[in-house]
């Protein structure tokens, strides 16, 4: 056996004596071990000892053990322990003033709240602002949450006052937990409000957010409208198209019982349980404003400015057109072999493919002026190229542009289809945020392909998945799906009676797209109520219930 040199003996001895001096990177190696596997005993047995040896702990060390500790406060057999020294480490912590960060007070905060304080755990985050230090949602979740589980609705609205103070979103599970306790209370307007935050974070809910809307619109509280619950129509109407489709915010509509069912959507959009027509949901009338101008600003600073502005002057007296095409993406499309150039047969394929779809109504192509001087001198494409000239079908960017921001300006500024498989991934395009610009593409954008030399146009989607507000009143719900196919999507179909085509009558829908139960001797549909539902096999999908009982505690609620 090999005899360690006197060199190896020496390094041995200073990497020991480095360990030795260094107890805080001990301590710290192995309370990393105990978070890592979960250990909280071994933890508190190492905070014990540290303060023994006294051991200089900073802000890292306190933070682990306080995620320990609140992990565990809600586990039976470890909560009084973690209960104990969790606060014991925080008061331990602002002892030696070592100021806390947003991740030593969420922790507090879980704490706080798993003996039911919520407004400890609320007032600790308050005081994140003392050391200037920004809490996230996160940090909010425990005391908004405990409010909720507790039916304290006031001081529930005021954490969210605070998260929007904070420049902080909502998500589904906050906004859920706001709508159930609003419902559990009675507020009918602000489980409305809720809803309507919930339809612009989410494009479908989760089950358990399905549930909390089922057992809303199942109780007696929901069946007042709102105040001067009858609108006019035409207003109705009108606040829809403005607002783009698919809702209008005016609050509830009409009185009574609502009619709730699950069922499907037909590919046309067209609701199962209801027969109603959902929309193909666009952005606003604000939204589109702005992105427009956005969009102009951006091609102001990358353009020749006058010639963009020629641009937009020339749009605003030739703003009939109902599509607009990337010329260059589909000329190009498939040419990346040997004989390939500018397919000019594609090009004239997609125009002439709109200009019938659209009731005989020619579209305007945008086309660089170096490619259009290239066609218009090939004489086998020019007698074609001035054709398009003559009908107006053609604008042609100048020298040096980039005819992307011509081709998005138009869309949008005119509000009509954009023919392009370009999916404006660019970092041109991210410059723009993502906010409604994911929204107006599914809306606007057609994708196209060629197999074999034919034309196949992939245009927008009939209908949106997104929760939908009808003018009528009625909402529809998409509940998350596991499938690819969106036929196959579950949807809530919340109606007053006589909004239906069927003339009102509650029918059932399972779990196949379309299939209305049948109808029973009386001559009506069978109906779960809202007494029985719950008791029905719960491997059976049928579902379709009235409001029949009241929403616990609305009755005590002023």
């Amino acid at each position: 056996m090999a005899t360690p040199t006197h060199h190896q003996n020496s390094t041995n001895l200073t990497k020991k004596k480095k360990t030795l001096k260094n107890p805080e990177a001990n301590f710290l190696f192995e309370l990393n071990s105990c978070s890592k596997s979960k250990d909280l005993k071994a933890a508190i047995s190492l905070y014990e000892s540290a303060i023994s040896s006294k051991t200089r702990l900073n802000q890292h060390h306190f933070n682990t053990l306080l995620y320990l500790c609140s992990t565990f406060a809600t586990d039976p057999h470890s909560r009084d322990l973690a209960l104990q020294y969790g606060f014991r480490v925080f008061d331990h912590m602002v002892a030696v003033n070592i100021h806390p960060n947003e991740a030593s007070i969420t922790a507090i905060a879980r704490l706080a709240v798993a003996k039911g304080d919520g407004d400890y755990a609320f007032e600790m985050v308050k005081k994140l602002g003392d050391y200037q230090v920004t809490p996230r949602l996160r940090t909010y979740e425990p005391a908004l949450f405990c409010f909720c589980q507790k039916l304290e609705a006031e001081k529930a609205y005021e954490v969210e006052e605070d998260i929007n103070k904070m420049g902080l979103s909502l998500e589904e599970p906050q906004i859920a937990a706001l709508l159930k306790v609003s419902a559990d209370t009675g507020r009918g307007e602000r489980v409305y409000s809720y809803l309507h935050k919930l339809r612009r974070s989410v494009r479908w809910v989760s089950e358990e957010t399905e549930k909390i809307l089922e057992d809303w619109f199942c109780c007696k509280a929901s069946e007042i409208g709102s105040e001067g619950a009858k609108y006019d129509v035409g207003l109705v109407k009108e606040v829809i198209s403005r607002n783009g489709g698919g809702w209008h915010g005016f609050g509830w509509i009409g009185e009574g019982k609502w009619v709730v069912r699950k069922g499907n959507v037909e590919p046309n959009g067209r609701c199962c349980c209801c027969r109603e027509q959902l929309d193909c949901v666009d952005i606003d009338d604000e939204e589109t404003e702005k992105f427009a101008f956005s969009v102009a600003g951006l091609a102001m600073e990358r353009e020749v400015k006058a010639n963009f502005r020629e641009f937009q002057d020339w749009l605003e007296k030739n703003a009939n057109y109902e599509a607009i095409v990337d010329g260059a993406n589909i000329g190009l499309y498939q040419q990346n072999f040997a004989e390939g150039g500018f397919s000019l047969l594609q090009l004239d394929a997609v125009i002439k493919e709109m200009y019938t779809r659209s009731g005989n109504k020619w579209p305007l192509v945008i086309l660089h002026k170096k490619r259009v001087r290239a066609l218009l001198e090939n004489p086998s494409s020019r007698k074609l190229v001035e054709e398009w000239m003559d009908k107006g079908v053609l604008y042609t960017t100048p020298h040096g542009s980039n005819d992307d921001w011509y081709w998005l300006y138009a869309a949008v500024k005119l509000r009509c289809l954009l023919v392009t498989n370009d999916e404006m991934r660019d970092h041109i395009f991210e410059l723009l945020g993502s906010s409604f610009f994911l929204k107006w593409k599914e809306r606007h954008q057609v994708r196209y392909t060629f197999l074999k030399g034919a034309l196949k146009l992939l245009m927008p989607p009939t209908y949106s998945i997104v929760i939908q507000e009808s003018g009528k009143g009625s909402w529809h719900v998409p509940i998350v799906c596991d499938s690819e196919e969106e036929t196959s999507r579950t949807w809530l179909c919340i109606t007053r009676p006589g909004d239906c085509e069927d003339g009102g009558k509650t029918c059932e829908i399972v779990d196949v797209p379309c299939l209305k139960s049948a109808i029973s001797e009386a001559g009506d549909p069978e109906i779960l109520s809202s007494e029985n539902r719950n008791h029905e096999n719960s491997d059976d999908k049928t579902t379709s219930m009235t409001a029949e009982h009241d929403c616990d505690a609305a009755s005590a609620t002023p």
